[in-house]
């Protein structure tokens, strides 16, 4: 597990000092990629951004890639408690729920540049360790899944299966959220959708997917989760 996060009250100043330029660094990083796209993005830009030195960049991170892993980081950490904050305030039905797929995209639809900066340029494998909020992420959707198919919610599944079927269902969704003005557009001669609507219909299919016959007949009824 990564270790637990200081406050900024527990930072001496120096730390603090380093950590407005670690976030200015990242925010300038954003806007780039905004703007310009991947392309457009290096450590020479972001240092010309933020008025300083190439060199001096490399003092917090020693290439774009280990920025890019910063900023994956912040983006799982942030997921990482909202999922805990959905699974507590659950009482009744499986882990794995409506809530949890609106926390996902909210939280990328909160920092889109973050989210679509976090996921760009990831053309070798994602480096995850077991010191990092990216694992700490995915095994806690493992266990959702395991926890919903123990409580008889969720049928039997493979979990490495299962979990990245759904991580890859909510990314796609949540990419395409952050990444097109407006989704889901109207199209000529439909009705207008709303997010949140896909959001519901994702989540059903996603539990009818895994779902156990118990769930499946309470779905049928009429009960949401």
């Amino acid at each position: 597990m990564p270790a637990e996060t200081v406050t900024h009250e527990e930072l001496s100043p120096a730390e603090r000092r380093r950590r407005r330029v670690r976030d200015a660094i990242i925010g300038a990083a954003e806007e780039i990629f905004a703007e310009e796209g991947e392309a457009g993005l290096s450590m020479r830009r972001i240092a010309e951004r933020i008025d300083y030195s190439p060199a001096a960049l490399y003092k917090y991170f020693d290439s774009k890639e280990a920025l890019f892993k910063e900023i994956r980081e912040g983006f799982f950490e942030r997921l990482l408690r909202r999922m805990q904050d959905v699974c507590t305030s659950i009482e009744s039905g499986p882990m794995l729920c409506t809530r949890c797929l609106r926390a996902y995209v909210e939280t990328g639809l909160e920092q889109p540049d973050h989210y679509r900066l976090a996921f760009a340029g990831l053309s070798g494998e994602l480096d995850v360790t077991e010191d990092t909020y990216a694992f700490a992420a995915s095994e806690h959707l493992r266990l959702m899944i395991k926890e919903s198919a123990e409580a008889g919610w969720f049928r039997a599944v493979d979990l490495d299966v299962a979990s990245t079927s759904v991580w890859s269902s909510a990314h796609g969704l949540t990419i395409l959220a952050v990444t097109i003005p407006d989704f889901p557009r109207e199209k000529p001669g439909r009705r207008e959708l709303e997010l949140d609507e896909l959001i519901a219909f994702h989540s059903e299919m996603m539990m009818r997917g895994l779902g156990s016959r118990k769930l499946i007949e309470l779905m049928e009824a009429g009960q949401t989760f």
